[in-house]
């Protein structure tokens, strides 16, 4: 008898069972729509939360950093200087945080019915990427406001390009929380490590203050955060400022390869015996 495909635990470890993908995308998007409808079923404003959410934050960071503290913004508007930091901060933390718990939150699932298992930390980035995207498209109406009332905000035919941010950031968030989600099947006290590293990463990311507010001593670190580059370079396509190097851009893309490249092995790795683990 021919079969149409064979379950199997035995596979190589950087088998990404593409054809499963493609032929189940279905789920990915019933995945997504579950994770809206969850989200958002029972609240009054819904998605406006999308909005309101890095609104709020821009303004209280303009108000702690900007008025209190007195940090610069290079010149950018500080509404959307802090709104695009909120927003990609969001975006990044969404990715990892939601691609950390697939297996724990899972596991009811996966433990019943076979499927191909990245399908989960897929439809969770696409989540947060559908957010990433109302959030730009606001945020681009903030620029057009501020262009035309003749503030020096002046964005580069590079900014085109902007979709290479969004995987860019997506894929690094994604592979990070690839990683923590196969060894906090067993290890579970490293979710605190997660909380606790994401709270203390964002100060240690251009995120509320630019690059060019760092002392030059300490700016080597920040040259090896690979979160540092994408987003300077966001600032440099649509603002026309940001402090980038070819260097810090090259050290982001090699660390998002690897750090894909790892999670990706991990997580194959790890599926064939996490529920004995469980």
């Amino acid at each position: 008898m021919d079969w149409d495909f064979t379950v199997s635990a035995k596979h190589k470890w950087f088998d990404l069972k593409l054809r499963e993908l493609i032929k189940r995308r279905d789920l990915i998007f019933m995945f997504f729509w579950r994770d809206f409808i969850t989200t958002y079923k029972q609240t009054v404003l819904g998605p406006l939360w999308y909005i309101i959410s890095p609104l709020c934050s821009a303004f209280i960071y303009a108000f702690a950093f900007g008025q209190v503290i007195g940090v610069g913004t290079d010149g950018i508007p500080p509404l959307l200087f802090y709104f695009g930091g909120t927003m990609f901060w969001t975006f990044f933390s969404t990715c990892l945080n939601s691609a950390s718990g697939i297996f724990l939150a899972n596991a009811h699932l996966f433990g019943k019915v076979y499927y191909p298992r990245l399908s989960a930390p897929i439809a969770t980035t696409f989540s947060a990427l559908f957010r990433l995207i109302v959030q730009f498209i606001v945020l681009m109406l903030f620029l057009v406001y501020y262009i035309s009332i003749g503030d020096p905000v002046r964005p580069t035919l590079w900014a085109l390009l902007f979709p290479v941010i969004f995987i860019w950031i997506g894929l690094l968030g994604t592979g990070l929380g690839m990683i923590f989600t196969s060894l906090t099947t067993k290890y579970r006290d490293l979710n605190h490590v997660v909380v606790l590293g994401l709270q203390l990463a964002m100060y240690i990311t251009p995120i509320v203050y630019p690059l060019s507010q760092v002392p030059e001593d300490f700016r080597q670190f920040f040259y090896l955060n690979p979160l540092s580059a994408p987003i300077e370079l966001f600032r440099v396509w649509f603002y026309g400022v940001g402090s980038v190097t070819n260097e810090m851009i090259i050290i982001s893309v090699v660390f998002t390869v690897l750090i894909v490249f790892i999670g990706l092995v991990l997580f194959n790795k790890t599926e064939r015996t996490f529920m004995d683990v469980i």
